[in-house]
């Protein structure tokens, strides 16, 4: 068991590859999905856009008031106030507009109400003073206030979602408000998991001797149960070197992107990288320094992208955030990057050894006068551990040349998967 700030081997030979170029190599093995399918927008929340989203209408189609009041003309309004208007006619969200406005005179108009012709301006209710059918006016609005403009929210014709981004909630309120019932998606990833090991027994059924529960399993179907995933969970495969070949065959044979857990290093039962080398596997990541989750496997068998990540749970959990997560958005085709990075402090003492990026679980109860997370360490932690990652709020990330860590040193961090 490898304690955090102690050095271990993967038992790989050849030079390790830091994090960020190990993520940018697994990036160019990645062949995005290309074939797409249309969905309606009640089908489509989470998936990925495939372009063509065009908007039907402008939005708003009308000039309408963004709140209840009196439509005027401000021109209306010469000299110095205060200034009266004799309040002709009503107009309420659905009605069709009413006639034009009459020169010197205001109409009632409620919120999201077509704007009168002839009118520029809607004076919030409270800004007047009612005598009877007349509004008294002290102050002058600027043309076009509380006036939202035909199409100002999004011109007809133009896109409103693009090839790439993900369609969460306020994206389809936007594509239903231009008059778009379905669009075009790209199709689910087809995504297997499996995890390796005779030490594996399956939550709920009795251990074996020298037996532990899959927590993997059951990590890393959550994390790749999104909807732009179709995941495919093939369970334990025991350490046997030609089942785990046949397994990798036929899953590469259909599938986008095959992931497994344990088995990656260079162990007498770590037959995963013999099934792969069998397979004519291009292997373009092997040994990363990242502590924990050195051993960790990336490459192609045929079409299909092969991310092997390591067996204990955190860095299984580590290693999937930094590696994997990225990879699998891009092949899914999201093009949009997700901003995964708070600023925080110290709140501990850390004496560590150069040597990897160290990904440490935090949690936090404080901030500092900037508004920074004080961060707390949770455990001493080992690779295998899952109490603290259970516990944190999110990941420390310590760069290579970071020897020395002390209350108030500046952290990044990262939130928690989910």
């Amino acid at each position: 068991m490898i304690a955090f700030g102690e050095p271990c081997s993967a038992g790989k030979h050849g030079a390790s590859l830091s994090v960020d170029a190990a993520r940018l190599r697994t990036l160019a093995a990645v062949a995005p999905v290309r074939d797409s399918e249309f969905v309606s927008l009640a089908n489509a929340l989470g998936r990925v856009c495939a372009g063509g989203a065009v908007s039907q209408v402008n939005l708003p189609p009308f000039d309408n008031a963004a709140m209840d009041g009196y439509a005027i003309r401000t021109a209306d309004l010469s000299g110095s106030g205060p200034w009266n208007l004799a309040v002709s006619g009503r107009v309420a969200a659905g009605d069709a507009g009413g006639h034009p406005l009459l020169p010197g005179h205001a109409t009632r108009i409620l919120t999201g109400a077509p704007v009168p012709t002839g009118a520029d301006a809607v004076v919030m209710q409270e800004r007047v003073f009612c005598e009877g059918a007349v509004i008294r006016l002290d102050h002058r609005p600027p043309p076009g206030t509380n006036v939202r403009r035909e199409g100002e929210d999004c011109p007809a014709f133009s896109q409103p979602v693009t090839a790439g981004q993900c369609l969460t909630a306020p994206r389809l309120a936007l594509l239903a408000g231009c008059g778009m019932a379905d669009l075009r998606v790209w199709r689910r990833l087809r995504v297997a998991m499996f995890s390796t090991g005779n030490e594996l027994q399956e939550p709920g059924l009795p251990l074996g001797p020298g037996q532990i529960y899959n927590s993997n399993r059951v990590m890393l179907r959550a994390l790749l149960t999104v909807p732009w995933i179709a995941l495919t969970d093939l369970g334990i495969l025991r350490d046997d070197a030609s089942a785990i070949r046949a397994t990798i065959r036929e899953a590469a044979a259909t599938l986008d992107v095959v992931i497994s857990s344990g088995g990656v290093s260079a162990g007498e039962e770590d037959h995963i990288l013999d099934a792969l080398r069998r397979e004519n596997a291009t292997l373009d990541v092997l040994k990363v320094a990242i502590r924990p989750g050195k051993p960790l496997t990336v490459g192609r068998v045929g079409a299909a992208l092969y991310i092997g990540l390591p067996g204990n749970p955190y860095a299984t959990a580590v290693t999937f955030a930094q590696i994997a997560r990225p990879a699998l958005r891009r092949a899914a085709g999201l093009t949009e990057t997700p901003d995964m990075m708070i600023a925080g402090v110290a709140g501990f003492a850390y004496a560590r050894t150069p040597s990897r990026r160290e990904y440490i679980p935090v949690t936090w109860e404080k901030r500092d006068g900037f508004g920074r997370p004080i961060l707390i360490r949770l455990g001493v932690g080992a690779s295998a551990s899952l109490s603290p990652l259970a516990q944190a709020r999110g990941v420390a990330a310590l760069d290579d040349d970071l020897t020395q860590i002390s209350p108030g040193t500046p952290l990044t961090v990262e939130p928690l998967l989910e």
